[in-house]
């Protein structure tokens, strides 16, 4: 009863010191690794993008497991990597990391791949305000889905990100294919608004 007590008090302890890390920029994050090569570090930036890996890698395989093994993947690499490389802007990085783990699993199976298709994978040669403007409209973007209506932002996700169809949505979710039309229409409507009036909030400043 003692030992149980001693794990269950030494997870409370482990848990409370990665809620304080948790508000760490991204970069800290990596800074913190470096300095203390703690895998938690790598644990919070998981927390944080796993699902961003997995949105890009089905984008463009199509195929669950698939972009699953690329997601196990790219955070079993994370620690060696950032321990060799410097990342200014790790959400771009990541995207970066992500599209060309999917080419290189495309390319395996004979799929040509051009960079209309995989526009990122030259950002090697961008510019970094190119690339922090990029992060910036994903930020944007990502901050708009999450406003929407628990139901609206569901139908988005399904119909954007795992490029589902109505009838796949409506089956998914029990709900009626009208309503899932109308959910995906008001919730493009919606974050459009929210996007015009950030840039006008902007503009004003």
């Amino acid at each position: 009863m003692e030992y149980v007590d001693s794990l269950h008090l030494m997870n409370r302890m482990f848990q409370f010191r990665l809620k304080k890390y948790r508000q760490c920029s991204d970069e800290e994050l990596i800074l913190l690794f470096k300095e203390k090569q703690d895998s938690a570090f790598i644990g919070i930036l998981y927390e944080r993008y796993s699902h961003l890996v997995m949105g890009v890698a089905l984008k463009y395989l199509k195929n669950v497991e698939e972009s699953q093994d690329i997601t196990s993947k790219i955070f079993e690499e994370l620690p060696s990597k950032l321990a060799k490389h410097s990342v200014d802007f790790f959400k771009s990085w990541l995207y970066r990391v992500t599209m060309n783990e999917a080419f290189q699993v495309l390319r395996k199976k004979g799929v040509e791949i051009s960079t209309d298709q995989f526009p990122m994978l030259e950002t090697e040669t961008t510019n970094q305000e190119e690339i922090l403007s990029k992060e910036k409209q994903l930020e944007a973007l990502e901050k708009a889905i999450e406003e929407l209506k628990p139901e609206q932002k569901k139908c988005i996700q399904l119909f954007y990100l795992q490029e589902k169809s109505y009838a796949e949505i409506a089956q998914e979710l029990n709900l009626e294919l009208m309503k899932v039309k109308s959910y995906i229409q008001n919730g493009k409507r919606n974050i459009k608004l929210q996007l015009e009036e950030l840039k006008e909030f902007k503009n004003e400043r």
